[in-house]
């Protein structure tokens, strides 16, 4: 599953708001856990959370926050599925939506690295998107989360000189942190 992902999603260009949401929200509940414990709920997710239609998550109210926590095929933190309800408002009121405000930072001149050691956790591109994403209201977005989105979404390009899904995601893709990397 996880090599799966990374052959043929990881740095693929998402666009889309309701795309570039379940993004983020996956993202957050990422923090801290494992990104294969993620894949394996992926589905789960997107039914929880109706898809990540950013209108119907932004109508949740507690009793769907408390249906969530109540949901074992999802990540039962109440922090992360309160942030998603609170990012899908805030995605509301960005004049040109999340999309177009996520893909402002994205860096497809970024240096192609030579080996899993030439991969940043952070970079001034995550630092400015975190920061501008958390002056809209968005939570659970800090540098390191927003960096993993960017190399998620295809925003930058990290997949390492020689690897087989790096010319699929060129030119706008970066390889993930080694938390997140497949072992190839």
């Amino acid at each position: 599953m996880y090599l799966a992902y990374h052959d043929e999603e990881w740095g693929t260009p998402v666009e889309g708001d309701d795309a570039v949401f379940e993004r983020v929200s996956l993202e957050a509940f990422q923090s801290g856990l494992s990104w294969l414990t993620i894949l394996r709920k992926r589905e789960n997710f997107r039914a929880a959370f109706d898809r990540f239609s950013i209108v119907k998550v932004a109508g949740y109210t507690e009793q769907d926050v408390e249906r969530l926590l109540g949901d074992a095929g999802i990540i039962r933190n109440r922090a992360k599925i309160e942030a998603a309800v609170s990012n899908a408002r805030a995605a509301l009121d960005l004049p040109g939506g999340l999309s177009e405000l996520v893909w402002r930072h994205a860096d497809p001149g970024s240096p192609v690295p030579r080996t899993m050691a030439d991969v940043p956790a952070v970079t001034p591109g995550s630092k400015a998107l975190a920061k501008e994403l958390k002056k809209h209201g968005f939570k659970f977005v800090g540098p390191t989360t927003a960096y993993a989105l960017m190399q998620a979404i295809g925003l930058v390009n990290d997949h390492i000189e020689g690897c087989v899904a790096r010319a699929r995601s060129a030119p706008r893709c970066v390889s993930a942190p080694a938390s997140r990397r497949p072992r190839r």
